[in-house]
């Protein structure tokens, strides 16, 4: 049996794990990533890295290795992968689920504002503060570069490419975050609003209480929409269970769920 994992995250990674641990020897788990960071973390198993080509190179990419189950482990938004890779399942008829963290939800004292996007991000902020504390990663902060008056502490992976804010300091950082490592950086930099995507799970999500704590406003970027019709897990211990069912061997069914 092979299953392709299209990764790049840590549900990602550890669904990785599981799959070698829990299924049958001679199972093979390829993970796919996009090669948009330089050095990133590995998962177990084997590895490609690099796009496809579209819908259309993935589909001819999951017949020529015989791909029996595809995982769409992406972030939630890497948007237009979701999408190839759900005209590519189909295409080539092999199963697909989305593997997706759940998205975060405010709490009480919590001052958030939604947007649909990093363009309307940029246009909320000058209501809101002067100095921005940018967590939307290194991608997409030309919505940014016209934002002459306000100051932004960028924290991303790697480093960012122009156009960019002028008057900005980068962070070179990867989480997992702590809120004491969190609470410092708003209090040293003194960040009066933050700016995140809806990306959810624990390890970046310390930023949240940090700013309900010093009482600054957080944007929101909404997540981008999902394939209709395809199937959809909040963790990778349910992505194994659909594996078993859906993975076209018989025999996975038999074994233990773990």
């Amino acid at each position: 049996m092979h299953v392709l994992i299209l990764g790049g995250t840590t549900e990602a990674r550890r669904l990785a794990e599981l799959l070698l641990a829990e299924l049958p020897a001679g199972t093979r788990v390829t993970s796919s990533l996009a090669g948009r960071v330089a050095s990133p973390r590995l998962p177990p198993g084997e590895v490609r890295v690099g796009g496809f080509g579209g819908a259309d190179g993935l589909t001819a990419w999951l017949r020529t290795h015989q791909v029996d189950a595809l995982i769409d482990a992406t972030h939630p938004f890497a948007g237009t992968i979701s999408f190839h890779a759900a005209a590519a399942a189909a295409a080539a008829h092999v199963p697909l689920l989305m593997l997706r963290r759940p998205g975060w939800m405010p709490g009480d004292g919590d001052d958030w504002l939604s947007v649909g996007s990093l363009a309307e991000a940029a246009e909320a902020l000058p209501a809101l503060g002067r100095r921005v504390f940018l967590t939307t990663g290194r991608m997409g902060l030309a919505a940014f570069a016209d934002l002459d008056d306000l100051w932004f502490l960028m924290r991303s992976v790697d480093a960012p490419e122009p156009p960019h804010p002028a008057r900005m300091e980068v962070l070179l950082d990867r989480g997992p975050f702590t809120l004491d490592g969190e609470r410092e950086l708003i209090r040293r930099h003194r960040v009066d609003v933050l700016v995140t995507k809806d990306s959810g799970g624990a390890a970046t999500a310390p930023k949240l209480a940090a700013a309900r704590e010093a009482r600054i406003p957080v944007v929101v970027v909404r997540r981008p929409p999902v394939p209709e019709g395809v199937a959809v897990a909040g963790a990778p211990e349910p992505a194994v269970a659909w594996l078993r069912e859906h993975g076209g061997r018989p025999a996975l069914g038999d074994q233990p769920s773990g």
